[in-house]
């Protein structure tokens, strides 16, 4: 999985049909700490995100067909499935020592 961040929607005039309800929306992978990396990636949304949110994007065809579509073996390489609300970092071992 992947964390990212939403910065913006694709809009397309013709999809293949298995997908044609389905929103692409365009990420930008972020570090916990949200600090950007890597190159945007196009995902399916599967979970009604929205610009400016922060999600996990799962990019493995099987499972990213099945969360966007419904049905198994859509020709699809990334599906954002879940909005993050937060993110907690635990507590560093080395303190208090």
């Amino acid at each position: 999985m992947i964390l990212a961040r939403v910065v913006g929607n694709v809009v397309a005039t013709q999809k293949n049909e298995r997908y044609a309800s389905a929103r692409v929306m365009m990420c930008q992978p972020v570090t916990p700490e949200g600090e950007e990396w890597g190159a945007t990636i196009l995902a399916l949304d599967s979970v009604d995100a929205g610009v400016g949110d922060t999600v996990l994007v799962v990019q493995e065809g099987w499972g990213a067909s099945t969360a966007a579509t419904g049905e198994q073996g859509a020709a699809i390489d990334s599906a954002i499935v879940g909005v993050v609300d937060r993110i907690d970092f635990l507590a560093s071992e080395s303190k208090g020592k």
